[in-house]
């Protein structure tokens, strides 16, 4: 007898995989099973470069977030602060921090998240600064 190559392990494999699949769907274990009847939700990961999807996707699952997008979170925290603050030296040291912070993101790597004068995040943030 002589032993099985790639190609047939995979289809060994394969014909037991879909044999189960078959049978468990012709016991109904896939009936009622949540979000059944609506549409996938495929992730758009491609503006995370390739080699650092599934880390993303691991760190995500784990409740953490990448670098980037908890600093970007850290901005608008700041913005909204800032929206509020009603006291002005207050006022001045976090529009600092907030300064600091803007600096430090686009001085990053260049997977960072970047905020030139032509991005819209920056002009967005720079209009709501403009508001208070």
């Amino acid at each position: 007898m002589t032993p099985m190559n790639d190609a047939g392990a995979f289809s060994a494999i394969r014909l037991i995989a879909e044999t189960r699949i078959e049978q468990a769907r012709n016991n109904g274990e896939f009936d009622n099973l949540p979000g059944s009847g609506r549409p996938l939700e495929i992730e758009d990961m491609s503006h995370v470069p390739e080699e650092l999807r599934m880390a993303y996707k691991i760190l995500r699952n784990a409740g953490c977030l990448p670098p980037e997008l908890a600093e970007r979170k850290e901005i608008n925290r700041l913005v909204d602060l800032l929206e509020r603050c009603g006291d002005e030296r207050e006022r001045l040291r976090q529009m600092q921090k907030l300064r600091f912070m803007i600096l430090r993101a686009q001085t990053r790597h260049q997977r960072s998240i970047r905020l030139d004068a032509d991005d819209p995040y920056y002009a967005r943030l720079l209009d709501r600064l403009s508001h208070k």
